[in-house]
């Protein structure tokens, strides 16, 4: 069986300001999450799943369907405040969705093959796509699931801060534990990078592996994402700016010993857009890989 891929393209991107899933960047006019689907199709990838708000859907379909169009299939899954979270009553003030995981959960009777899953807003490059194909094929199970491991010196950005999933792996490639840390960049004085808590902050190694939200599931992760958001939602729904994460989801599977996650080393450069100022940056690095032959001048030509 082919994989599916699923773009989570529901974030508000607040600190970026736009609707950063759906600017051009490309040569011809493409996005992102285009080189994206471009790359996964490449690697045996058959279908792709948006996660997108539904008030943004035929603005969204109206420019991305001529363009997949016997390229790829395609479906879609609408993430609302309201779902997954019964009679509970959701603070007035809560205007943001309930974070990544809670997108997954939305994908809930949509998806039932084993699936990667991306940032619409990230560039992962080819090799990701292919390690990642490989091992839903071959390896992928109930008990086992992937994270595409990148050098956390490759994922960060000149204009601010980032978040990362920074995990923590034997000697096996497995991972141990992720840590969602929010605030993390090159602290020029120190010479390193280094990620703040509270008024403190800590050095990391260049090459420390973390996650940039490119995960390979089987679709029982789905079940897991239910049951940890309930738990989620008891403790944290009154805390409008709490947010349901999959690393939370994934951290959460290796705890429990549910089961383990490979992690899939990758050198690849990442880039992508957390704020406006990356914009020009990322655009030079895509031309650079037209021109070098890596990408067609136009995807879908």
């Amino acid at each position: 069986m082919q994989p599916t891929l699923i773009i989570l393209a529901a974030g508000m991107a607040s600190r970026y300001g736009a609707m950063k899933q759906t600017e051009a960047f490309g040569p011809s006019g493409e996005t992102i999450m285009e080189y994206s689907i471009f790359d996964a199709i490449k690697s045996g990838f058959s279908k792709v799943v948006f996660i997108i708000r539904e008030e943004f859907a035929d603005t969204f379909k109206a420019q991305f369907e001529p363009r997949l169009q016997g390229k790829i299939e395609t479906d879609y899954v609408y993430q609302h405040l309201h779902d997954f979270v019964g009679n509970r009553n959701i603070p007035k003030d809560r205007v943001k969705p309930w974070g990544t995981a809670h997108a997954l959960l939305c994908c809930k009777g949509k998806v039932n093959e084993p699936f990667a899953i991306i940032n619409a807003d990230d560039f992962y490059g080819r090799e990701a796509f292919e390690k990642a194909a490989s091992f839903l094929q071959s390896a992928c199970n109930e008990k086992t699931y992937a994270i595409m491991g990148y050098e956390l010196s490759k994922t960060l950005s000149g204009n601010g801060s980032v978040s990362r999933g920074v995990c923590a792996v034997n000697a096996g490639n497995e991972l141990l534990h992720i840590i969602e840390r929010t605030k993390i960049y090159r602290d020029k004085a120190l010479g390193s990078i280094v990620f703040e808590e509270g008024e403190e902050k800590f050095a990391l190694p260049d090459k420390t592996p973390v996650s940039m939200n490119f995960f390979g599931f089987h679709p029982n992760i789905i079940d897991l994402a239910e049951k940890l958001f309930e738990e989620f939602l008891e403790k944290q729904i009154q805390n409008i700016k709490s947010e349901f994460f999959i690393p939370l989801v994934v951290d959460e599977f290796v705890k429990r010993n549910l089961g383990v996650v490979k992690v899939l080393p990758t050198a690849a450069q990442w880039f992508g857009v957390t704020y406006k100022e990356d914009a020009p940056d990322v655009k030079k690095s895509i031309t650079a890989l037209v021109q070098t032959g890596e990408y067609p001048t136009y995807l879908w030509g």
